[in-house]
């Protein structure tokens, strides 16, 4: 719990029970809020003074009353349209043009490695036929270490 504040008259300080503070940690502290507070609303007032503005999208027309402003929804509508399928016909394209180059890029990895492939299968087979011409020689017999046994003995 926290205590009214006592006043230390030779040290400047404000005793809050556990918690104490000099005056100068206290001014140091509202110096920081205040600099904080000033800061924030530096930040907000530019965004908060904007003036507004129309946001393009579907708007529903069924509301309007006369004909005119039906008509000039309408319209507002059908260009929006427009040009939002027009922004991503161009996006798909510019997408469609990257996997078409990435294809061809793979394409060409392919191909080398379809040819190391068929190398390293000739060199495989050439060793085959070379193991096959090859005239088999019998084993040699290894001589044994241990002294054979005389049989006249």
């Amino acid at each position: 719990m926290i205590s009214s504040p006592r006043r230390n008259s030779c040290s400047q300080q404000i005793d809050y029970g556990r918690y104490s503070m000099g005056s100068e940690m206290l001014g140091r502290i509202a110096l920081l809020a205040l600099l904080a507070l000033l800061s924030v609303t530096a930040c907000v007032l530019p965004f908060g003074a904007a003036p507004a503005q129309d946001v393009p999208g579907i708007e529903i027309c069924t509301v309007e009353k006369t004909m005119e402003r039906r008509t000039s929804c309408l319209q507002s509508n059908v260009d929006f349209l427009q040009k939002t399928i027009t922004k991503l016909a161009g996006d798909q394209q510019l997408k469609l043009d990257a996997a078409n180059r990435q294809i061809e890029s793979l394409k060409g990895t392919v191909a080398s490695l379809q040819k190391i492939a068929d190398e390293l299968q000739a060199a495989q087979k050439k060793a085959a036929e070379d193991q096959r011409k090859k005239p088999e020689t019998p084993p040699v017999p290894k001589e044994s270490s241990a002294p054979a046994k005389d049989p006249a003995k």
